[in-house]
């Protein structure tokens, strides 16, 4: 009785009921066979309706383990890139024919997406994987990347020094900026190029080129050299200082920040040598002296 009462409630749940003519029951047996698309009654075997919809996943699964499988389509697109993306590329390797060869450029010559940009896109994804980079910056790089691609802002030989120049703007626009130096180490581009195109795609981009200051390098470089927050504020306080001596406001900025990290970590006790300070920041072990000494000989000053 108990299962009669629930099937019936279940059964009510629904504003159209359906029923076999021929056995009349209250609580019909309907099958659905999808394999036929039909509505079957499980007592008697009359067909009550055909061509039924199957409301069922339509993606078959051929997967090892047990369970459904909704990947159907491949992955989300990816909206940097233009067309339906599901082209099939023509591969030229060393071993390929005349005619392979023949093909893939002329694929290439027809392509939606410029063979360079796709290839920038993967160097600059290499870099951000190499360098543990951000999602957010390495996005904002392929996009002003692309820019300069469909502007035709670029020469051929332009495009790697293009690529650190990009990486260097989204850096700037996601708030951690990054200074020359810093990212002619990343991508092994040349200082003079990297300066180069950066005079070429600064107007173009409506991207904040101010210089990095001393103050946005401490925080960072003490991270790398894993100096504590007393260490940090101290060379923050020195950089205050450094920053009104004519001697020393003028010098580049990562040379501050190294200096003042320099002598705040020996104020602190901490052991770090000039070659270590050097090999993180990059400055001259004897630039990094010099311009402690400077800041040194004016703190011992007696002050009027």
């Amino acid at each position: 009785m108990a299962d009669m009462a629930s099937k019936s409630a279940s059964a009510s749940m629904f504003s159209v009921q359906l029923i076999c003519r021929n056995c009349r029951d209250d609580i019909p047996h309907i099958i659905e066979d999808f394999s036929s698309g039909e509505l079957v009654c499980g007592d008697c075997g009359l067909v009550l309706g055909d061509r039924i919809i199957d409301v069922r996943s339509e993606w078959r699964t051929f997967a090892d383990s047990e369970g459904d499988d909704p990947s159907r389509v491949g992955s989300a697109g990816n909206p940097l890139l233009d067309g339906n993306q599901l082209d099939t590329v023509i591969s030229r390797t060393g071993g390929s024919s005349e005619l392979t060869k023949y093909l893939s450029r002329a694929q290439k010559k027809t392509s939606d997406e410029p063979a360079v940009q796709l290839e920038g896109f993967q160097t600059i994804s290499n870099i951000s994987s190499a360098n543990d980079i951000a999602k957010s910056v390495e996005n904002i790089a392929k996009q002003l990347y692309k820019k300069a691609i469909k502007e035709q802002l670029l020469r051929k030989r332009d495009h790697d020094a293009a690529i650190a120049v990009c990486m260097l703007y989204a850096f700037r626009i996601d708030g951690a900026s990054r200074t020359f130096r810093e990212i002619c180490k990343m991508t092994r581009v040349k200082m003079q190029e990297m300066v180069r195109v950066h005079k070429l795609l600064r107007d173009k981009f409506s991207v904040d080129t101010t210089s990095t200051t001393s103050k946005d390098l401490i925080e960072r470089l003490c991270s790398k050299l894993d100096l504590g927050n007393d260490v940090r504020k101290a060379a923050d306080s020195l950089n205050a200082t450094a920053m009104e001596l004519p001697d020393i406001s003028g010098k580049n900025p990562t040379t501050i920040a190294s200096a003042c990290i320099y002598m705040a970590a020996i104020n602190a006790g901490c052991r770090k040598s000039t070659k270590d300070i050097a090999h993180v920041s990059g400055v001259a072990e004897t630039t990094i002296r010099q311009t402690y000494k400077t800041l040194y000989a004016h703190i011992q000053q007696p002050q009027a």
